[in-house]
């Protein structure tokens, strides 16, 4: 069974600005892991259930950035994972710049439930654009 579906759908409903449904998707206690040195999560280490998601990083994109998104380009099915090649966009309020970042996600599913997020990104790029 391919997960390329579900992360078709997440990816959909984040453009959308439908945050509760990408939430729905996660598990319960998905390991959401940001790229080393990323602005938002330094040191790598991950957040815990999709309230931490919400709470840490999704309202902050909200309230930082004008029109951030995400267009992925490709999907690599590999089994219980899904690799998601894009390029991340949006203006950072802060310092008025833009974002045009390559990015890679790497999802695992379970049951039809994404229980761990891996971001690659190019996080110099991110520092450029946030002032960081």
């Amino acid at each position: 069974m391919s997960h390329v579906p579900i992360l078709n759908d997440l990816y959909a409903k984040f453009a959308t600005g439908d945050i509760p449904g990408v939430l729905a998707l996660l598990d319960t206690d998905v390991a959401w892991f940001e790229a080393e040195n990323n602005p938002y999560r330094p040191g790598g280490e991950p957040w815990h259930g999709p309230q931490a998601v919400l709470d840490e990083l999704f309202m902050r994109l909200g309230g930082e950035w004008d029109g951030f998104g995400v267009t992925p380009l490709r999907y690599h099915d590999a089994g219980d994972s899904v690799i998601v090649e894009g390029r991340y966009s949006g203006t950072f309020l802060a310092t008025g710049k833009s974002l045009d970042a390559q990015v890679c996600h790497v999802w695992t599913l379970r049951d039809g439930r994404i229980t761990r997020f891996q971001q690659y990104v190019d996080t110099a790029q991110l520092h450029a654009v946030m002032g960081a």
